[in-house]
């Protein structure tokens, strides 16, 4: 089987995801997981696609992670995880991880800021006389 690759998204992190058949590495930025996220959490967000179709020790993954926060890099790694793995066998891992939610794209991103205001919503206080 050869290299494959796919591509995740959540605010303006990106990450590109290369799924190999091996033992269960997960490399990030040519780091290991648990260095890279070293929350807890974050490590469950990036290995449930993983977790939920039993494949956690089949395939080594490395990763290119860019942009974003700590937490909008995990969830765009797990989507591009969950894509990679529809890849690799879309009938076998496609059902649960639509189930679960996995192959959707959070498409919610900052509202921008507006001119002659603080904030994307917020007024300046108003003030009668």
């Amino acid at each position: 089987m050869e290299v494959i690759n796919a591509l995740g998204r959540r605010k303006s992190a990106v990450a590109r995801v290369y799924l190999n058949p091996g033992k269960g590495s997960i490399t990030i930025n040519d780091r290991p997981l648990d260095v890279y996220f070293k929350e807890a959490t974050l490590q469950y967000i990036v290995q449930q696609p993983l977790e939920l179709t039993d494949t956690l020790a089949q395939f080594d993954i490395k990763v290119n992670l860019d942009g974003g926060g700590i937490k909008g890099q995990a969830e765009a790694l797990r989507l591009g995880i969950a894509r990679a793995l529809c890849k690799a066998n879309s009938e076998a891992y496609r059902p649960v991880l639509k189930s679960n939610g996995l192959l959707t794209r959070d498409a919610r991103q900052v509202e921008r800021k507006k001119p002659g205001q603080p904030g994307a919503r917020k007024r300046f206080q108003f003030s009668k006389r």
